[in-house]
């Protein structure tokens, strides 16, 4: 493959599958070197020997490879009985678009202001003890509730839309819920967050594998 290639074509490729006439030169050096009445065969096998030795292999360890194909690597796990067994790689999803990045910290907003409202609530309640202790639940469901659809966002899980949908339902109930210390302006913007952050975690898909995936 160094004799094929000039390194500048290499270094450049995405992936090395994409030489696919390279295929055609192994299968033809494969034909020639296995058979074993060429003399020409010897000279070349003792030249490959003389290149393994001035260039020895290179062991690559399980921490070097990093993310590939769309699958990041995940450690590996024993098991009783088995011996090794490497866990299922989890699948990333497609680049952050702005409208993602907005609906994120638009999230995180609302979390956080559920989050100060549920202290606040608190603190009423320690100070009058007929207040309803059911709002300050509600307040910090609402912030849970928000910062699950940024974790949704951000990683990828199984049944993610259905997760997505059954958060912003949460997110809606809790408003309802607390519609009396609320004005609709602001009943409004959490819902609407709630929605443009669960129509984000929809089209923000996990990525496709390439199309030389299998070559």
């Amino acid at each position: 493959f160094i004799t094929t290639y000039n390194m500048m074509k290499t270094n450049t490729a995405i992936r090395p599958y994409c030489f696919i006439e390279f295929d055609n030169f192994i299968q033809r050096t494969k034909q020639r070197y296995n058979n074993t009445r060429s003399l020409s065969t010897k000279m070349n096998l003792a030249d490959m020997q003389t290149e393994i030795k001035l260039r020895p292999p290179y062991q690559i360890s399980v921490s070097e490879l990093g993310s590939a194909n769309g699958f990041s690597h995940i450690a590996v796990g024993e098991y009783k009985g088995t011996g090794k067994i490497s866990a299922a790689p989890h699948q990333r999803l497609e680049p952050v678009t702005l409208p993602g990045i907005v609906s994120f910290v638009l999230s995180l907003l609302c979390g956080a202001l559920n989050l100060i409202r549920g202290f606040h609530a608190i603190e009423s309640l320690l100070q009058n003890e007929g207040e309803d202790f059911s709002y300050v639940i509600a307040f910090f469901l609402g912030t849970a509730a928000c910062l699950y659809q940024c974790y949704l966002f951000v990683y990828y899980t199984g049944w993610r839309n259905a997760k997505s949908f059954l958060t912003f339902g949460l997110i809606c109930l809790c408003n309802m819920y607390l519609y009396e210390l609320r004005n609709l302006w602001q009943l409004f913007f959490h819902v609407t967050v709630g929605a443009f952050c669960t129509l984000q975690i929809r089209l923000r898909q996990p990525q496709g594998k390439s199309p030389d995936y299998n070559v």
